[in-house]
């Protein structure tokens, strides 16, 4: 079968992408970026990339015409909570006009629960991005699920965040919300069973797994997967944006989805019974082992997707990755650093492995530092971490920085800065003929660009002449 797929390069479609492959339907995945995805399946004949951004309704004329089904898996809580929902409806009115062109037959929207009679912004959206994909022309397939847990998921990042940093939690009174989490692995599976079923046309599903539990009730059942006890007191007097704060310090999160998570947190996410269990064939997991299968994809470092590499989690869902590509060279600062290579492969493996939880090799103290004060200005701080130790991709998040090039044959990588700063940055590493290139380029915003480049100073000195020692060592 045909099957187009938006949302290709989110938590999702990383992954219903190589089932469908398995699965031997021939796919179409629509980017915003092709860059982020021309490294992905070099082999595969049954895939093909076009660009299209459905924020704007003069890009989709590359979307071809015959196709027989659709994955909608577009989700917008962007850096602006004020506006996402306009985004989303805006996508899904340009997604379903350019479809209607189309000869799709069925298309298939992963929502969230929306059975509470009072919405969260959040929910409400995705209940009216359902209502505008609705056509005449297709039919429509819409699956609400409950909570994701898997490894990479914002929720799940969001948990393991408070139990693995937190012995003692003064939480807020939404903790004892009541939900019904669902496994990753049992979402991919409704949606890769619902593919050209005629039943589940022009209808709509509540999936989720066979317990109800209480956020609090999740994260202690997630502390004991993990052997940790931990105590968790909550409290009435935290108002959403306290409760955002906390979430912001404490986890991974950005503010802006820190709050868009607690004001839908405050909603009992409940799912309405029916017979799609059966249909499909589908019997969800306990929340206890979708935890432990997701330690499992960690531990093996086989995480597929993670919302962090997401341009959610940089606040920046506007922009896009390509125009970074070419660093500029004038009215710029730049630190230059060279040295001999003794060893190109070792070399390229410690540039690849840098970050996260292997550090930048030297003056981590300052790295953290300089962490502590992106979050606390707003920024994502070090908290983002790295998706795999040793793999780096187009679009990754690495820290505070973004993956803008990275080729191992070419042996060059090249990172953008996430972090709050009064101008751009960018860092590269290149080994040509031998030598290890290290470039660190600012183009300052202003006066006060230019004074920050000049407070810095001493400190780029001592840190990168540290790093590249490092490297090369």
């Amino acid at each position: 079968m045909r099957i187009l797929i938006t949302g290709a390069t989110g938590y999702i479609g990383k992954r219903l992408i190589p089932i469908l492959l398995n699965e031997g339907h021939n796919l179409i995945c629509t980017v915003r970026d092709i860059a982020r995805v021309e490294h992905l399946y070099p082999q595969e004949k049954n895939i093909e990339y076009i660009e299209a951004d459905f924020l704007k309704a003069d890009t989709l004329d590359s979307i071809p015409l015959n196709f027989d089904t659709a994955f909608y898996l577009i989700h917008s809580m962007t850096n602006s909570a004020k506006e996402f929902h306009e985004l989303e409806e805006r996508c899904a009115h340009n997604f379903k006009n350019a479809l209607e062109k189309t000869a799709v037959k069925q298309v298939i929207y992963l929502s969230g629960i929306t059975n509470d009679t009072k919405l969260s912004k959040h929910l409400l959206s995705r209940k009216n991005v359902e209502n505008t994909l609705a056509s005449s022309q297709y039919a429509l397939t819409t699956f609400k699920a409950g909570v994701i847990v898997g490894s990479g998921s914002s929720s799940f990042e969001i948990i393991r965040d408070l139990v693995e940093k937190l012995p003692f939690m003064i939480a807020p009174k939404w903790l004892n919300t009541k939900t019904q989490p669902i496994g990753v692995r049992d979402v991919l599976s409704f949606l890769l069973n619902s593919v050209g079923k005629t039943e589940l046309y022009n209808k709509s599903y509540d999936i989720y797994g066979p317990e109800i539990l209480t956020y609090k009730e999740m994260l202690l059942q997630f502390a004991e997967v993990r052997g940790l006890k931990r105590t968790i007191v909550t409290v009435p007097i935290m108002t959403p944006k306290l409760s955002s704060y906390w979430l912001y310090f404490v986890t991974s999160t950005s503010y802006n989805l820190a709050s868009t998570l607690v004001n839908s947190m405050g909603i009992e996410i409940i799912g309405e019974t029916s017979n799609i269990n059966k249909i499909l064939e589908v019997t969800p997991m306990k929340y206890k082992k979708a935890v432990k299968l997701a330690f499992v994809k960690i531990e093996q470092n086989s995480i597929i997707s993670s919302w962090k590499d997401s341009y959610i989690s940089s606040g920046n869902l506007k922009d896009y990755i390509h125009r970074f590509i070419n660093v500029p060279k004038y009215g710029c600062f730049i630190d230059f650093k060279q040295r001999k290579v003794t060893n190109n492969k070792r070399t390229i493996n410690k540039i690849w492995s840098i970050g996260g939880d292997n550090g930048w090799y030297y003056g981590t103290f300052l790295w953290k530092i300089r962490g502590f004060i992106d979050q606390f200005y707003g920024g994502t701080g070090l908290r983002r971490g790295r998706r795999s130790p040793t793999e780096l991709v187009h679009g990754d998040a690495l820290d505070f920085w973004r993956v803008i090039y990275a080729d191992k044959k070419q042996q060059k990588l090249l990172l953008y800065a996430e972090m709050k700063l009064p101008g751009e940055a960018w860092l590269e590493f290149k080994i040509e003929e031998g030598i290890l290139y290290q470039t660190a380029t600012f183009r300052p915003k202003g006066l006060a660009g230019r004074l920050y480049w000049y407070l810095v100073t001493p400190f780029h000195w001592f840190v990168f002449n540290g790093m590249i020692n490092r490297i090369v060592k």
